[in-house]
């Protein structure tokens, strides 16, 4: 059974309460792996469950995780092959959701619907409000809601999916941005005003995310043994940046023959990374661990030598923030990231962390290599990393943040978690 977190119980013994009946609507939600919907769970799992009914996409092992939820969690189809709002068999498919969307807030006396994303999630809200008045928010992460420019491809690039998300964001009651420059690209692309735009960050769990002593054995079932480590975490997309850090490998080999690029994630990008890893000759120096979870994932991050997400821009699609950045702090770790998206606000810049330009792999080599050769600085870093996330990113606070969003209690559109 998955308990609050005690630190997030009050002394009458409550915990933070939605000031309305919540419906969050997400199709990405564990045991799904994803930021996003790891994002909500860390969220709404601390908040009083009498005050939120879940509505979760299907997905393999959901029956036995929903047993043991402290969420009142129902699943619905809403992984659709057509998300056109206006296309026959996408018209279809979200008439048939909001309808049954629709009688089930009627059920649990829904006053406020919350969406992972403005599509497809807050296209069902849009129809839900039409037939019921309900009011509905949308969280934005980045990627999703940048508008692609020229003849880039991107969730965006589809006209009708433009028009979709013009007119949820017309209707929204207000949108929950993870980062400040999600929040920028909300009122910038699309006009929305500030008091319409608040940023609430991700956090992390400080309790279980925790530093380590190296340790030779778990360092041998991981496959490491007592070779230099480089740790990436997170679904293989091209944004990720897998590729160029694989391309930079010869770069590092050259001054740290044993080092080992530790991968851990999957998704469509895997059998091109593989292609890449044989194309340049770094077999020896890559260990794919396919998507990881609770202690195995943990024991990824104690055990690294060097955390590094090497996001960039492909087209419209950015990194909006790097929970894995937060994560990988916690455990005090040092960090580098892609100069791009919203990274920047996830570590503190030469305190915690670097940012480079990891679209070039010659660029991100160098900087690697420094913090693996300079074990000095390198160490600064770490001992700075997890007291700065444990400031400004525990889900305490974040929780606390986000209520006050919903409840209207901040005097101005954008509240930052800084």
């Amino acid at each position: 059974m998955t308990e609050l977190p005690e630190n997030l119980v009050t002394e009458d013994g409550e915990c933070p309460r939605l000031p309305r009946k919540t419906l969050l609507l997400t199709e990405i939600f564990p045991p799904r792996v994803g930021g996003s919907g790891n994002w909500l769970w860390e969220m709404y799992r601390r908040l009083d469950p009498t005050s939120v009914v879940v509505v979760a996409g299907e997905t393999e092992g959901a029956d036995e995780f929903d047993r043991e939820a402290p969420l009142s969690i129902q699943r619905f189809p809403l992984t659709l092959q057509d998300t056109g709002g206006f296309s026959p068999g996408g018209f279809g498919n979200y008439w048939s959701l909001a309808r049954r969307l629709a009688r089930l807030c009627r059920e649990e006396q829904i006053e406020e619907i919350h969406c992972a994303r403005v599509l497809p999630e807050g296209w069902v809200a849009w129809w839900v409000k039409q037939f019921t008045g309900i009011p509905f928010r949308c969280f934005a992460h980045g990627e999703e809601v940048n508008l692609p420019r020229g003849s880039e491809k991107g969730v965006m690039s589809s006209r009708q999916h433009r028009l979709m998300a013009k007119l949820v964001l017309g209707a929204t009651h207000g949108m929950i941005a993870n980062s400040v420059n999600t929040a920028g690209i909300l009122k910038l692309d699309w006009g929305l005003p500030s008091s319409k735009v608040f940023v609430v960050h991700p956090g992390v769990d400080t309790e279980f995310f925790t530093p380590a002593e190296r340790d030779p054995v778990i360092r041998d079932q991981l496959g490491w043994s007592l070779r230099p480590v480089i740790l990436t975490v997170g679904r293989l997309q091209r944004r990720k940046g897998h590729d160029k850090l694989i391309e930079a490998l010869p770069q590092i080999r050259e001054r740290l023959p044993d080092v080992l690029y530790a991968i851990v994630g999957d998704g469509e990008e895997r059998e091109r990374l593989q292609q890449l890893v044989e194309q340049h000759g770094v077999t020896g120096n890559v260990k794919f661990h396919g998507a990881l979870r609770d202690k195995k994932l943990l024991h990824c991050y104690q055990q690294c030598d060097l955390f590094v997400l090497p996001n960039r821009a492909v087209g419209s699609d950015i990194e909006g923030f790097g929970m894995v950045l937060l994560e990988a702090q916690a455990c005090g770790k040092a960090v580098i990231a892609g100069d791009s998206g919203g990274t920047r606000e996830a570590l503190s810049l030469d305190e915690t962390g670097l940012l480079t330009d990891a679209s070039r792999s010659t660029t991100l080599a160098e900087v690697v290599l420094k913090l693996l050769t300079d074990k000095k600085s390198r160490q600064q870093l770490e001992t700075a990393a997890r007291p700065w996330v444990e400031s400004r990113f525990s889900w305490d606070a974040v929780v606390n943040r986000f209520v006050a969003v919903v409840g209207g209690e901040t005097k101005s559109g954008i509240m930052n978690s800084v």
